[in-house]
């Protein structure tokens, strides 16, 4: 029978290692579904809430981009997909007021950032908070 091994992690630690029924995430190319017999594959995940399907229900985890690569599993009939991200964390773990709060203060950032002609590293930097922030907020509604 085939099966499906999902593993999602960070530099720090795997966020969630499991068998699942599907994995559906979002690359450049667009939305993407993995199922058991996959065909081998690499690319890239943009920021979006990666969905895990499961027996027992759906994990959804918000990655801040990374990559992905699918293949063969360590079992005969295994497909493993794993995704890359340097920052990922479970949907029903996020502190929203934390996230509004971050989502303030790039904001303001922002603005005093605005005034510069060029772009510069803070900007940039701010840029990044405010889209993970958005992230954030937009996976917990």
């Amino acid at each position: 029978m085939a099966t499906l091994k999902v593993e999602i992690v960070t530099p720090e630690a795997p966020l969630w290692v499991g068998e699942a029924t599907e994995l559906v995430a979002r690359s450049t190319e667009g939305w993407f579904t993995v199922l058991p017999e996959h065909m081998d594959m690499v690319g890239d995940v943009v920021p979006s809430v990666v969905r895990v399907g499961t027996t027992e229900g759906e994990i959804a985890v918000a990655v801040h981009g990374g990559f992905f690569q699918v293949g063969p599993g360590e079992s005969e009939g295994e497909t493993l997909a794993t995704v890359l991200a340097g920052i990922a964390e479970k949907v029903d773990e996020i502190d929203v007021a934390r996230a509004q709060a971050a989502k303030v203060a790039a904001e303001a950032d922002i603005a005093a950032e605005a005034r510069n002609e060029q772009e510069t590293a803070a900007s940039m930097l701010a840029r990044a908070a405010l889209e993970r922030a958005e992230l954030r907020l937009s996976a917990r509604s």
